[in-house]
């Protein structure tokens, strides 16, 4: 098995590296304190390729495997985690909207997401549908040529700035089924009528994409807008969520480098008891412990996207066992980080607290990893499954 990369996944990796030094990195503090969503920048992303890494290039993305397009959001969450992070939500709504859209919604939406023109916000999560997102209320009921689109969602990234969702509800005439069959994936414009959206919720971390909830209201669509076909929505979403996992499992990644980085560069230069830190073995173990765990998250996310991309028929518990390990070591690695720089990494003028911030809710997201501890077991428990 080689781990090497190849010369497209380097020059991928360069390209997200100068990315994120140039553009996000020098901003990711203000855009933090000012809760700015830097929709310039995430235009400029388009324009290099960042918001259509998966995106079959027939509808104009770039057509990388899954591995190619975490290694990219590996390198872009070096610079900021937040913006990243939405990056990863818009490829994944552009990816859905390009697999399983009707050919006039392609043509519609498909290129002004590629470039960034358009934004797109994600609408699964509803307030008693969590980590059991089959159990969603909001319903769909069919009229005529369109279909009329009730309830509310929330907790949803981008929402009140972008400007198109894929939203999952369940035919009303299904709405009996204790399951997930029923659901159903539409398009909906963000400002069509009948769509609000709560105030932007103050957040722990994550404050350079808004966060609000989004109240649907006798919203009417068009049948075309129609994702797939009917009661498939869930198959569509878990797809989505199998992909979604390595990407915010990338995210932690890149966070935790550069926050291992940037301690290893803070403790060689400051100075206790006459030497730098870097010479108290403690401090030593600390980082040889980073540094591995992180090394070990990577190459299980890096085998999971792989496996993801070969359709393997055990991707699902791979891309959940890699968001479970590389969020919680991409967690751990941040606060050790910050235990490093001390009374330091607890102000604001070095980055560390805002790492801590960022990664904390990767270990939420995407399914908790209570639930990926549970799609695990569930794998390990049933019969004859050989995960290797």
């Amino acid at each position: 098995m080689d781990f090497a990369l190849n010369d497209d996944q380097r020059a991928f990796a360069s390209a997200a590296s100068q990315f994120a030094q140039e553009q996000l990195a020098p901003n990711a503090a203000h855009w933090d304190e000012t809760q700015t969503f830097p929709k310039d920048v995430l235009q400029q992303a388009g324009e290099m390729g960042f918001l259509s890494l998966y995106v079959p290039e027939s509808e104009g993305g770039l057509g990388l495997p899954r591995l190619d397009a975490s290694i990219v959001f590996e390198h872009l969450a070096m610079g900021c985690t937040s913006t990243t992070a939405f990056m990863t939500i818009h490829n994944m709504v552009s990816w859905m909207i390009a697999s399983f859209g009707q050919e006039v919604v392609k043509q519609q939406y498909c290129p002004k997401l590629m470039t960034g023109e358009l934004l797109a916000s994600y609408c699964l999560t509803e307030a008693n549908a969590g980590s059991d997102a089959a159990s969603l209320t909001t319903s769909a009921v069919k009229q005529g040529e369109n279909y009329i689109i009730n309830g509310a969602k929330a907790f949803i990234s981008g929402a009140g700035e972008t400007d198109v969702l894929v939203v999952m509800a369940r035919l009303k005439h299904d709405e009996s089924h204790p399951n997930s069959e029923g659901i159903t994936a539409f398009v909906v414009p963000a400002n069509a009528d009948g769509v609000s959206y709560g105030r932007k919720e103050p957040k722990m971390g994550w404050n350079s994409q808004p966060t609000r909830a989004v109240t649907f209201d006798q919203v009417v669509i068009p049948e075309v807008n129609l994702l797939g076909k009917e009661g498939e929505g869930f198959k569509y979403a878990m797809k989505g969520l199998d992909g979604g996992r390595i990407n915010i499992a990338s995210c932690s990644l890149g966070t935790a480098q550069q926050a291992l980085n940037n301690a290893k560069q803070y403790v060689e230069e400051r100075k206790q008891f006459g030497k730098p830190l870097s010479q108290f073995q403690t401090v030593q173990f600390s980082l040889a412990d980073m540094t591995t765990e992180l090394v070990a998250a990577r190459q299980l996310v890096r085998y999971a996207a792989y496996k993801l991309d070969q359709s393997d028929p055990e991707a699902s518990v791979y891309c959940a066992m890699a968001k479970r390990f590389a969020t919680d070591v991409g967690f751990k690695v941040c606060d050790q980080a910050l235990q490093l720089y001390g009374g330091y990494g607890y102000i604001k003028e070095y980055p560390m607290e805002r790492f801590f911030r960022d990664v904390r809710v990767h270990q939420i997201l995407e399914g908790t990893n209570e639930i990926m501890r549970l799609i695990i077991a569930r794998r390990v428990l049933s019969d004859g499954v050989e995960l290797l």
